[in-house]
Protein backbone atom coordinates (compact mmCIF):
# COMPACT_ATOMS: atom_id res chain seq x y z
CA UNK A 1 0.00 0.00 0.00
CA UNK A 2 1.58 3.52 -1.03
CA UNK A 3 1.46 6.47 1.39
CA UNK A 4 -1.09 8.02 -0.12
CA UNK A 5 -3.19 5.12 -0.18
CA UNK A 6 -2.66 4.90 3.70
CA UNK A 7 -3.46 8.41 4.44
CA UNK A 8 -6.91 7.63 2.13
CA UNK A 9 -7.52 4.87 4.69
CA UNK A 10 -7.09 6.38 7.81
CA UNK A 11 -8.78 9.53 6.84
CA UNK A 12 -11.84 7.56 5.58
CA UNK A 13 -11.57 5.53 8.99
CA UNK A 14 -11.51 9.07 10.92
CA UNK A 15 -14.75 10.37 8.98
CA UNK A 16 -16.59 6.24 9.59
CA UNK A 17 -15.56 6.82 13.43
CA UNK A 18 -17.20 10.26 13.38
CA UNK A 19 -20.46 8.90 11.75
CA UNK A 20 -20.41 6.42 14.25
CA UNK A 21 -20.52 8.90 17.07
CA UNK A 22 -23.06 10.98 15.72
CA UNK A 23 -25.26 8.63 14.72
CA UNK A 24 -25.40 6.82 18.14
CA UNK A 25 -25.51 10.49 20.36
CA UNK A 26 -28.42 11.61 18.05
CA UNK A 27 -30.21 8.25 18.52
CA UNK A 28 -29.89 8.77 22.34
CA UNK A 29 -31.38 11.99 21.86
CA UNK A 30 -34.47 11.07 20.09
CA UNK A 31 -37.50 10.85 21.97
CA UNK A 32 -39.30 8.90 18.19
CA UNK A 33 -38.70 5.49 18.42
CA UNK A 34 -38.51 4.62 14.51
CA UNK A 35 -36.44 7.41 14.46
CA UNK A 36 -34.35 6.32 17.04
CA UNK A 37 -34.06 2.69 15.81
CA UNK A 38 -33.43 4.58 12.23
CA UNK A 39 -29.90 6.12 13.75
CA UNK A 40 -29.21 2.62 15.75
CA UNK A 41 -28.93 1.27 12.03
CA UNK A 42 -27.17 3.69 10.31
CA UNK A 43 -24.53 3.45 13.52
CA UNK A 44 -23.98 -0.45 12.89
CA UNK A 45 -23.66 -0.09 8.94
CA UNK A 46 -21.06 2.79 9.83
CA UNK A 47 -19.68 0.11 11.99
CA UNK A 48 -19.02 -2.14 9.22
CA UNK A 49 -17.78 -0.11 6.98
CA UNK A 50 -15.35 1.34 9.65
CA UNK A 51 -13.99 -2.68 10.03
CA UNK A 52 -13.70 -2.82 6.28
CA UNK A 53 -11.50 0.17 5.73
CA UNK A 54 -10.01 -1.41 9.33
CA UNK A 55 -8.99 -4.90 8.10
CA UNK A 56 -7.03 -3.06 4.72
CA UNK A 57 -4.21 -2.12 6.89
Amino acid sequence: MTSKELLYVEDALGHECFMKTCCKDTASMLKDVNLSTYMGELEQKHNEIFNKFLNLL
